[in-house]
């Protein structure tokens, strides 16, 4: 695949209510919040990477959508009947002749542009790929170059289940890697350096900590 391939980007993201429910957060920090913050850097670090017109924001979650449409993103509805049908809604609406096509999860907030990027032109080398989470079990990124129809498999051990059709890459790239699904995932994200909205709701949480009264 050329290097010059025009990606275009499905982030799907789920509403923050019922998203991350293996994750708690430090108080007083809510799950929402967090997992808005977690979203928000992810997307912030994908539209620095590509044109906002390419990427695809497939969201129930009223603001994330705001959030997404004030980057540039398309938004989508999410249909709510999980995170493949989400994902195929999405790839409806980002697949266009000549382009090439990506799923990235939105629980990446130590994401950079550059990792991005680099990812994809990883990826780009193959006609269908799998970049796996750091445990090597969940899927982070799934392409296909042009004129390619993916298939979504995600959920517990998605990783093995993509590779039986696409090249299982598993890059050097651990801001790219490293979601978040549990407290040990955000520590390891933490380390790594996140970004300012995930860093924000974090600090605070932290300040909350150190003042709170002892019992």
């Amino acid at each position: 695949m050329s290097d010059r391939v025009r990606w275009r980007l499905v982030v799907p993201v789920k509403e923050a209510s019922i998203a991350k429910s293996r994750l708690q957060p430090p108080p007083p920090l809510s799950r929402p919040a967090l997992a808005r913050a977690l979203a928000q850097d992810t997307l912030e670090a994908v539209c620095r990477g590509l044109p906002p017109a390419d990427v695809v924001t497939v969201t129930s979650d009223d603001h994330i959508a705001a959030i997404a449409a004030s980057l540039g993103c398309t938004v989508v509805d999410d249909p709510g009947a999980g995170l493949n049908a989400a994902v195929r809604e999405g790839l409806q609406v980002a697949s266009v002749p000549g382009a090439a096509v990506a799923v990235l999860l939105g629980d990446l907030p130590a994401l950079r542009a550059e990792d991005l990027l680099a990812g994809l032109a990883a990826c780009g080398q193959h006609e269908r790929a799998v970049v796996p989470d750091l445990l090597g079990t969940g899927t982070v990124l799934l392409t296909g170059g042009p004129g390619v129809t993916l298939t979504p498999r995600f959920g517990t051990g998605s990783a093995a289940r993509h590779a039986e059709r696409a090249v299982t890459l598993a890059l050097d790239l651990p801001r790219l890697r490293q979601d978040v699904d549990d407290l040990a995932d955000l520590t390891a994200a933490a380390q790594l350096g996140v970004g300012p909205h995930t860093a924000r709701v974090l600090a605070e949480a932290a300040a909350h900590a150190d003042v709170a009264p002892a019992n």
